[in-house]
């Protein structure tokens, strides 16, 4: 049997949103500013920059193929909690207490450091991963209805970059203010990061007490032996997947290289802040106007502007020079069109989630969002190499100014920071819309056969 879903209640729909906002401060400060602190806070340079490179590469690819696991683990549990809610939770403390390692003096240097950082680093990919996968998948079960599902996005998302963005803008001066108060930048750092965690636990308690879950089936658990074929079966899923890696593995090697860039390329640090705060309300704003754009337009003619959006934002930008307002502009048009995609990528993997319910009879929330910190994974894994790659090549890591990188190492950065990213939004682009098919209409029948089959107490697979 199945629940009907009714009107979201605000409760469910803000407490389900506000749960990202430390969420993403704390994975913003990991995986945009974790090389920044390894190279510029405690002067890793060399072969261990590139060893660390090569283990959060490698890391990151592997937790990502184990990703579906803990999908299973999640679809298959039953509490008088819920199935979801016991891992959001543990989830929360072990990656919280695994970002304050990373960011803690704890006495290790040289290659002692580099096994140190190893150990915590998978401590940290683990918990991780239990917190996102029980946190993401929980989003479907709150209701069927797509446009009620596409408002919970929003919240979700808005909290999400709010967060994201206060990272971001406030990384430089709180870093700064903390090491002269504190006496290093060392401490200022791990302040920070006991103070981002701090902010995640409380916001993912919101989750915790408010949302409620609507839609729910009664079905039989998931075997680990079928696990692989849930994903390999659901065709839109995949293609979700292939498009998605795509684009996060483009838009996270951008914002990796921000603060890298305003460094050592633009020659101003201070002005990372700057246009971190337009960036912030750039998508922010594009984020919240969503609504009234999916109101008249279609997902896919949003999703083509959004594109082109951030292409010309690609463009814009490598022609920017030295002009703060031109960057600027670039910021506005790539991070308007990003804010857009990513939200649409989320909802066509949680859409994903009711056909395969009808396509193969077992509704399985948690094993298909599996496949969004997989996507993150590798996409930041991707990222991470490209990133590590260049600034070593580039002699970033060894540089004190922009004074320091030579005219072939800014082009260097350029081309990775710019060209390749946009490469790969477009191909993100392209894949869904060749292969993705799930559009209002068809989605709008799925859901009326799920309904049809709930009234007649059947789970029948579509044939």
């Amino acid at each position: 049997m199945e629940s009907q879903p009714g009107r979201v209640t605000p409760g469910t729909r803000w407490g389900f949103g506000l749960g990202t906002l430390g969420r993403d401060m704390v994975a913003a400060l990991v995986s945009m500013y974790l090389l920044f602190y390894l190279t510029d806070v405690l002067d890793i340079s060399g072969t261990r920059l590139a060893v660390i490179t090569a283990i959060l590469v490698a890391m990151r690819i592997f937790d990502a193929v184990n990703d579906p696991f803990m999908g299973v683990l999640v679809d298959n549990t039953h509490t008088r909690w819920g199935k979801f809610k016991p891992w959001i939770f543990w989830g929360a403390i072990l990656w919280g207490v695994a970002t304050l390692l990373l960011f803690f003096d704890f006495g290790a240097d040289g290659w002692g450091y580099v096994i140190a950082f190893t150990i915590v680093y998978l401590v940290y990919e683990i918990g991780y991963t239990i917190n996102d996968i029980s946190y993401w998948s929980m989003l479907p079960s709150l209701t069927r209805d797509q446009p009620e599902r596409e408002r919970i996005g929003v919240v979700a998302r808005i909290c999400a970059n709010v967060g994201l963005f206060a990272v971001v803008v406030g990384i430089v001066p709180i870093t700064s203010a903390l090491g002269a108060a504190l006496g290093s930048a060392e401490a200022a750092w791990f302040a920070l990061a006991a103070a981002l965690v701090a902010i995640m636990v409380v916001f993912q308690t919101l989750t915790l007490v408010f949302a409620r879950e609507q839609v729910t089936a009664r079905q039989e658990a998931t075997p680990l032996r079928e696990f692989l074929g849930v994903i390999v079966r659901n065709d839109q899923l995949l293609w979700v997947t292939v498009s998605m890696v795509a684009f996060m593995a483009g838009y996270i090697t951008t914002t990796s290289f921000g603060l890298y860039y305003f460094k050592y390329i633009f020659g101003d640090e201070g002005a990372y802040a700057v246009f971190a705060a337009i960036l912030g309300v750039t998508q922010i704003t594009a984020l919240a106007l969503f609504p009234l754009a999916s109101a008249r337009f279609s997902r896919e003619h949003i999703h083509l502007a959004a594109t082109a959006s951030c292409v010309t934002g690609y463009l814009v930008f490598l022609v920017s020079g030295d002009s703060l307002i031109v960057v600027g502009l670039a910021g506005v048009l790539l991070f308007a069109g990003q804010g857009a995609i990513q939200l649409l990528l989320v909802m066509f993997i949680a859409d994903s989630v009711e056909y395969g319910e009808w396509k193969l009879g077992r509704r399985n929330e948690s094993v298909t969002f599996s496949l969004q910190p997989f996507i993150y994974k590798l996409g930041n894994a991707i990222a991470s190499a490209v990133v590590g790659a260049t600034v070593i090549w580039s002699g970033i890591d060894r540089a004190e100014s922009a004074a320091d990188v030579t005219d072939e190492g800014a082009a260097l950065v350029r081309l990775a920071m710019l060209v390749v990213p946009a490469l790969l939004i477009l191909v993100s682009y392209l894949v869904i819309r060749w292969r993705y098919r799930l559009n209002a209409t068809f989605y709008a029948q799925i859901v009326d056969d799920l309904r049809e089959r709930t009234r007649h107490g059947t789970q029948a697979p579509h044939a």
